[in-house]
């Protein structure tokens, strides 16, 4: 058994723990309450955006001027997979799902003789996957940065089509976490190009449009924009996704710390009542004995 001072250590340590965990589950819901924010204001743009694109490009899909990032390069060989993690852990499993469906996706693909590569967004996701596909890694982006602004998505997005447009890859899927409340987070796995149209005749319903210059041209500033638009809609689900997790971890965590220090105490309270009534055995018998 433990001795008393290595009981009371202990006791003390675990408390400091349990103060430090509470301190990370109220920045978490203070940071969480903003990234929310971010995202239910950034969700409408983001779904219009990919409408407006998934109605223009049904309208000049088999048109021989369609742009690349629209109808694709024909092909389906060669994909990238663009993975969005967090940059710190201590987030429960938000950064291992992203990382598990990424994997999964892979796999099938290598499977099935798939030429497939990794662009990371954040660290935590590369970390956990690089020892199995380090000969896949094209770049990590990291995103130390306090507040989260469209810029950083647009840079990742200029270096997606850029990748695309040098004919490096035929197919790029976006993983992320959709964030749904604070103990629901969604891995969610979308491709970004060639741009799904399939939504278009949800989107268009009856209405009928009539544009100015033609579609093509349209597209072929709308779908990079698009791109960025969706790159950024990710990040800020992940940034949500993350408070979210670290909150709902962090309670858990100190909850879980709480228990101990109970059954810690109830240990060190028998071991210094057995120790107590050791003593005074001793002292009786001793009296009895003189």
């Amino acid at each position: 058994m433990a001795s008393l001072k290595d009981l009371r250590m202990r006791i003390a340590s675990v408390k400091a723990t349990q103060k430090i965990t509470k301190a990370m589950q109220m920045v978490a819901a203070a940071k969480l309450r903003r990234a929310q924010l971010a995202v239910e204001a950034a969700r409408p743009y983001a779904a219009k955006m990919s409408g407006l694109v998934s109605q223009l490009g049904a309208s000049v899909a088999n048109s021989p001027d369609a742009p690349m990032l629209l109808r694709g390069s024909g092909k389906d060989d060669r994909h990238l997979l663009v993975v969005c993690s967090a940059e710190r852990g201590l987030c429960g499993g938000f950064n291992s799902s992203i990382a598990r469906i990424a994997r999964d996706h892979a796999s099938k693909l290598i499977a099935q003789g798939k030429d497939v590569k990794f662009l990371f967004v954040g660290r935590k996701a590369y970390e956990a996957m690089k020892r199995q596909y380090e000969q896949h890694i094209v770049d990590v982006e990291e995103l130390r940065v306090k507040n989260l602004a469209f810029e950083n998505a647009e840079a990742i997005g200029q270096k997606i089509i850029t990748l695309y447009d040098s004919g490096a890859y035929d197919v790029v899927t976006l993983f992320y976490s959709q964030f749904k409340s604070v103990i629901s987070q969604i891995p969610t796995v979308k491709t970004i190009i060639p741009a799904d149209i399939s939504a278009a005749s949800q989107s268009a319903g009856n209405a009928i449009y009539e544009y100015e210059p033609d579609e093509e041209e349209i597209l072929a500033k709308l779908l990079p924009q698009n791109i960025s638009v969706q790159v950024f809609q990710a990040l800020l689900e992940n940034a949500a996704s993350e408070q979210g997790s670290r909150m709902s971890s962090m309670d858990n965590a100190t909850r879980n710390a709480g228990d101990m220090i109970k059954g810690l105490t109830l240990t060190y309270n028998r071991a210094r009542q057995a120790m107590i009534t050791k003593e005074l055995i001793e002292i009786i018998s001793g009296a009895e004995a003189l």
